[in-house]
């Protein structure tokens, strides 16, 4: 399995537009994350479907021995760590301080629909909860592995929410929990994408919720 962690390469904090608009090959909407394809790495709907036919379907595992510290966050890249490297990139107006702490901005939490004015006001949700991974395969992953999953910035893996969004989904699987039904389309992707990528098993409830929300997908 290759996996694609937050290494050498990531971008230093350019404006959250011009991430926006590397990312989707379109200048950055309003409202940030609301757009499809925001997400770095965010499959098409179609590449979603056949990565969700490739998923092993399995029992949850168990939460023996399970601690998030045993995925090592937040990781400094470029002088950055990688909350704030998400804040910067979802974000829109962000302007930081020389300790990249973004000072002000505005986020839209795709989730919920609100729009957030304060880096305070504003979590870095794990689209596949650490404690998800662990119940589906991460238990098995050395640090290393673990460390690239819970800062990973090439995948759809990380994306600025409201803190009570991020609180009510807390480790459930789209079995359990769903953001508005307007961004079915893309969390479905992202979840799908992320279990893909670092081979994590799904169960037949999950399994059954990805398929409807991707059939939300244009």
């Amino acid at each position: 399995m290759t996996l694609t962690g937050c290494g050498e390469d990531t971008l230093s904090l350019p404006s959250a537009d011009d991430v926006a608009e590397e990312v989707t090959g379109e200048p950055a909407p309003e409202g940030g994350q609301s757009a499809e394809g925001s997400l770095p790495g965010l499959p098409g709907a179609e590449e979603g479907r056949a990565q969700l036919g490739e998923l092993t379907v399995a029992e949850e595992g168990s939460m023996a021995g399970y601690s998030r510290d045993e995925f090592p966050h937040w990781q400094s890249t470029d002088g950055c760590t990688a909350r704030q490297h998400v804040l910067v990139r979802d974000g829109t107006g962000v302007e930081t301080d020389d300790n990249c702490q973004p000072q002000a901005g505005e986020w839209y939490s795709a989730f919920d629909g609100e729009t957030l004015t304060a880096a305070s006001e504003v979590d870095i949700d794990h689209i596949v909860p650490l404690a998800a991974a662990w119940r589906s395969g991460a238990d098995s992953w050395d640090e290393e592995t673990r460390r690239t999953f819970a800062n990973d910035l090439e995948n759809p893996q990380l994306i600025a929410v409201s803190a009570s969004s991020n609180r009510s989904k807390g480790d459930q699987t789209p079995a359990d929990w769903q953001p508005m039904e307007s961004y079915w389309c893309e969390y479905g992707l992202a979840w799908t994408s992320v279990k893909h990528t670092y081979e994590l098993t799904v169960t037949d409830e999950e399994f059954d919720a990805l398929t409807e929300m991707l059939d939300t997908c244009a």
